[in-house]
């Protein structure tokens, strides 16, 4: 970008473009300059009368982050901006293709809104103040001409009414960043009961699939089993252990096997039992932490223990535990009481907080 002072303006090589009879243009813009150009319309502002979201400032600290640590391998999809003023586009050619790639002149005075991609904005100001080096780096603008608030509020909405945001599952198989996506398809492959049963795309698991877990649960349950962070480093030998812990502890639940072999249902053992939901894979990982921690050297030999839990939903000691009002529930409260279940069956003690969460339910 160049600074035009005769004309006080800014210019950017762009292309130039037309929507629903509309011209825009799409530009490559500094992110030095990207908190200088855009503005946000928020402060003080009733949501009727401005043209975007209120940003959700916990969310800038995440995609600064990401900025950061991956300075030579980030993607951010481009801002949609609208300014309210004239712009002059100078084509490089008068005709054939060239006649739409040329220079585009905005007003320094400009007021230019941010219609979608407030919090990458924001986040961008905020890496580029940790490292001033990113500000060299270019972001996709596309321009439109501000046509008034009625027309920006309509663009918003239109922009944000068919976003999906991807399933878990679905980050966690894509995402090769994240140790503990990077676990979760290690497992998948090491472990025969995930190997066969797990539905890698969706986040829930449908009443006729032959899939019993999903690979965002598989992820969660194995974080807790090896104490990790969301976003500390997971070694090849905790892997492993992930891994001999899991094949273990489905050589124990024989639903499980049976599931492997089709010799029964998976939408039978979803429908009748605990042990093939979210919440019961996630209390595992807890007790398998417990586990590893008080009994390092000889764990292995307390998981047949496990052949003498009764599973099933009718069982009313799931009540309150797995269950709420008969419908299983992931909640944090619930997953600690299924595993302090499962931890009196093991033998292992109770930490002071989950000793204390047992007594509060059981009284």
């Amino acid at each position: 970008m160049k600074s035009r002072r005769a004309e006080f303006s800014h210019t950017f090589p762009a292309v130039r473009g037309v929507q629903a009879g509309r011209s825009c243009y799409i530009a490559m813009c500094p992110m030095r300059l990207i908190p200088k150009l855009f503005v946000f319309d928020e402060e003080e502002v009733p949501p009727e009368i401005r043209a975007q979201r209120s940003i959700n400032y916990s969310r800038v600290p995440d995609i600064a982050n990401y900025l950061v640590d991956n300075t030579s391998d980030y993607t951010l999809s481009a801002i949609t901006a609208s300014i309210d003023s004239a712009v002059h586009f100078e084509p490089i050619a008068d005709t054939g293709a060239e006649a739409n790639l040329g220079l585009l002149s905005i007003p320094m005075d400009a007021q230019i809104l941010i219609n979608d991609g407030q919090h990458r904005r924001a986040a961008i100001e905020r890496a580029v103040k940790e490292h001033s080096e990113l500000g060299h780096d270019n972001i996709p603008v596309l321009f439109f001409m501000d046509d008034g608030l009625k027309r920006c509020q309509q663009m918003f909405a239109d922009l944000n009414k068919h976003a999906v945001r991807p399933s878990d599952s679905l980050s966690t198989l894509y995402d090769h960043r994240d140790p503990g996506s990077e676990l979760a398809r290690y497992l998948v492959e090491h472990v025969s009961s995930f190997r066969k049963l797990t539905e890698m795309e969706r986040s829930t698991v449908s009443k006729r699939s032959l899939k019993l877990f999903t690979l965002s649960s598989i992820k969660l349950a194995s974080r807790s089993l090896l104490s990790k962070g969301a976003r500390d480093r997971i070694s090849e030998e905790e892997m492993a252990l992930a891994a001999l812990y899991w094949n273990t502890v489905s050589n124990y639940i024989s639903d499980w096997k049976a599931a492997e072999k089709r010799t029964i249902p998976t939408s039978e053992l979803r429908e009748n039992f605990v042990h093939s939901h979210g919440v019961t894979l996630h209390a595992l990982g807890c007790v398998g932490a417990d586990l590893l921690r008080q009994y390092p050297a000889c764990w292995e030999e307390k998981l047949p223990a496990l052949l003498s839990i009764d599973w099933s939903r009718q069982n009313p000691l799931w009540e309150g535990r797995a269950l709420q009002h008969g419908r299983l529930s992931k909640a944090r409260t619930h997953v600690t009481l299924t595993a302090n279940h499962i931890r009196s069956v093991l033998g292992l003690t109770l930490s002071p907080e989950d000793q204390a969460l047992e007594e509060q339910f059981t009284t």
